[in-house]
């Protein structure tokens, strides 16, 4: 029998706040030093507004950190210029602001609101690039052989004037309908640069996963779960990122200090644990093939797909910032770039990004590192370790109230649910898995030992918002008790 449509759900997320103890407003202190600066200072020398950037985010930003404009060279190739907020100018070396700032570490985004890693008037406002207003921005001009192949690196402060704001949904629809160019000239060549820089992802080893984001947002006056797949605008977009990070890492491992974003490379061991799933799970693993051409091409729409790929988020962990001074770091690589990387592209939105970004600017100009970075960067990966874990504890924690809600009136039904994992326990651990449900997109624990990679029936058993909990049975017509 049909379940009767609900209204979705107000959800009260104010409690999270609390328990992660985020702040609630900047202080008057930092505040004022934030709305001097907007009026602040003059603007960079160097004039690009005749650039036409655009930038290119979710819809509703407006904390905007790139905006870019990409051009076939004469002589063959592409140029990708990406203008980048220049968010040092506006915030002082000490300070009450400065001291804010490295407090928080980094934007956090929960469902009905972020808190920001700026003031507002900043992020929001006078450092964000948005559309017809002049503003200071840190510019990487990086020229592309035909291949993709990286071939010269500029980076200069500069002024520019982003010519309009698009967001994902849109530019996809243009792209499906092949009027791209119409949408925005600026970006035209984005699919094409971004399957190039995808195929050099692949050939170096890195590990795609196309997981869909499991997400809440607004819904009929309360929320509801989704499952959002990302758009293909969307990879192309993170590889011109993926691009600059890259470029910022060679910059910084060429001139001895830096603060690279760091991941082991997959161990043998875990690679042939992946394999051992796709056989269970029957993902054809071609003779030779490396991870991130099997993950790529793994739909993971399919439960089979969706559990393998499951498997495959246990290579990619272990990410941390590495700061380093003098001789390069014994890990300088990223295992799921398949390179050395670094955080440049967002410093309105994590701390990071603004000292590694001062990094370059010095070294691409022959200048010293400035001291207040060179001392900021030990610090920054303790820091940044930090904020990563409450913003993943904020992320999570409004995905599992949400879904609590959405269930609390549904224990006792049954479900058809994925098996993404299982554990079969042992002497001392009853056994369980993760399942996710289709509608609401639901993802958690379930007690008994379900078939990985396969459809199953469930049972909930239990639905509670106050400790943010969800927990399946398996079979649904075991009456065992709850584990």
């Amino acid at each position: 029998m049909p379940v009767p449509r609900l209204k979705a759900p107000r959800i009260d997320f104010g409690a999270l706040r609390r328990d992660l103890e985020l702040p609630t407003r900047f202080p008057p202190a930092a505040q004022r030093v934030a709305d001097d600066a907007v009026s602040g200072g003059p603007l960079p020398d160097t004039d690009l507004t005749d650039v036409p950037f655009v930038t290119l985010d979710p819809p509703g930003s407006r904390d905007l950190d790139q905006a870019m404009c990409l051009t076939r060279r004469s002589g063959g190739g592409y140029q990708v210029r990406y203008a980048i907020a220049d968010v040092a100018r506006f915030v002082p070396d000490d300070g009450p602001l400065h001291a804010e700032t490295w407090r928080r570490g980094q934007t956090i985004y929960l469902p009905d609101g972020n808190i920001p890693l700026h003031p507002r008037s900043l992020s929001e406002g006078a450092a964000s690039l948005l559309p017809d207003a002049v503003r200071p921005a840190v510019v990487w001009t990086l020229d592309l052989a035909a291949d993709g192949a990286l071939t010269d690196t500029r980076l200069q402060r500069a002024r520019v004037r982003s010519r309009a704001q698009l967001d994902y949904p849109t530019a996809h629809a243009a792209l499906t309908a092949g009027r791209l160019a119409e949408l925005a000239e600026p970006i035209a060549l984005l699919p094409e640069i971004g399957a190039l820089l995808a195929g050099r992802a692949a050939g170096r080893g890195a590990v795609a996963l196309p997981l869909p984001e499991q997400d809440v947002e607004p819904h009929d006056g309360g929320w509801r779960l989704i499952l959002r797949p990302q758009l293909p605008i969307e990879e192309h977009n993170a590889q011109i990122s993926l691009l600059t990070g890259m470029a910022a890492a060679d910059i910084m491992l060429r001139t001895g200090v830096g603060l690279l974003r760091t991941m082991p490379a997959p161990q043998p061991s875990a690679v042939a644990r992946l394999r051992s799933a796709a056989h269970a799970l029957g993902i054809w693993w071609p003779p030779g093939a490396a991870v991130g051409d099997v993950t790529g091409g793994v739909d993971a729409a399919q439960p089979r797909g969706a559990a393998f790929l499951d498997h495959a988020a246990e290579l990619l962990r272990g990410a941390r910032y590495t700061a380093f001074s003098g001789a390069a770091p014994a890990e300088s690589g990223h295992g799921g770039v398949g390179a050395p990387y670094a955080h440049v592209t967002a410093p309105l939105r994590r701390l990071a990004d603004r000292y590694a970004t001062e990094v370059c600017l010095a070294a691409v100009a022959g200048h010293a590192v400035p001291a207040s970075v060179a001392q900021a960067l030990p610090r920054l990966p303790e820091v940044m370790a930090g904020t990563d874990r409450i913003a993943s504890a904020a992320r999570r924690s409004a995905i599992d109230l949400t879904e609590a809600v959405l269930l609390r009136d549904r224990v006792g039904e049954e479900f058809d649910v994925a098996v993404l994992d299982a554990d079969p326990g042992t002497a001392k651990r009853a056994p369980r898995g993760t399942v996710a449900l289709d509608d609401p997109a639901v993802i958690a624990r379930c007690s008994g030992a379900p078939p990985v990679g396969e459809r199953v029936r469930v049972r909930l058993v239990t639905a509670d918002p106050a400790s943010r909990r969800v927990l399946f049975r398996y079979p649904a017509t075991d009456p065992g008790q709850e584990q």
